[in-house]
């Protein structure tokens, strides 16, 4: 029986976000402030945390920034804050995927479903991709290791962004709309939002291209692509 985190404040919330998941055969434990939440997802253990934004101490977006520290377990944050910027941010800390409150249980466990299927098919295709190294232009890319290098330096990549840029530079000089690739990244299908694709795009561009180095371009109108 795979395990879920739920770290969330309201306990009739939480609750609630138990009793489904519980029903779909997870084990749940639910924590009720940040810092037992970091403490108790740090132990391990975890298929999947499910994170708040507003907790009491230590918020969301900081917790899920230190989680990214030590793991790579999905977290799925929760909010009942719709700023697009809100999205971006816990995105950009590297978190897995981000839903606004008020939300279907059903939906979250239809995203916790494919959040924990995906991750398992990755670590799959890790063991398969072990030794294989994609090199153009002073960039590396060690599929096996995942991580990048930058004219010999190394750079660090969130989850995701190493998976959309590994994608794109195995398949170059392809052109992939941004649903296609929020399809094969994000494994969502109609749950999801791409303009996480954008959001993930920009954040690699911002990290590799430098000194007029250019290695992915933008298709206008068709999506985006890995110079070969």
């Amino acid at each position: 029986m795979k395990r879920i985190l739920v770290i969330e404040d309201d306990k009739s919330i939480a609750e609630l976000e138990r009793d489904y998941l519980q029903a779909n055969g997870y084990e749940v434990k639910n924590v009720f402030t940040g810092a037992d939440g970091l403490a108790e997802a740090l132990g391990g253990g975890y298929a999947l945390v499910v994170l708040d934004v507003m907790l009491p101490g230590a918020d969301g977006f900081e917790i899920c920034r230190r989680l990214r520290e030590k793991m790579d377990t999905p977290v799925l944050m929760v909010s009942a804050r719709r700023d697009d910027i809100d999205k971006i941010r816990g995105l950009g800390l590297g978190a897995d995927d981000y839903l606004v409150k008020p939300f279907s249980p059903s939906e979250l466990v239809a995203r916790v479903n494919a959040h924990i299927a995906r991750y398992e098919r990755l670590k799959g295709t890790q063991k398969e991709e072990e030794g294989k190294v994609i090199e153009t232009d002073g960039l590396t890319i060690d599929m096996g290791a995942r991580r990048v290098f930058l004219d010999g330096q190394e750079v660090a990549f969130k989850n995701r962004e190493f998976e959309l840029l590994a994608f794109l530079a195995s398949n170059p000089n392809i052109v992939f709309s941004k649903d296609t690739l929020f399809d094969r990244i994000w494994d969502m299908d109609s749950l999801g939002d791409t303009a996480t694709v954008t959001v993930h795009i920009n954040r690699i561009r911002d990290k590799i291209e430098r000194d007029g180095k250019k290695y992915i371009e933008t298709v206008w109108g068709s999506g985006y692509r890995f110079r070969g």
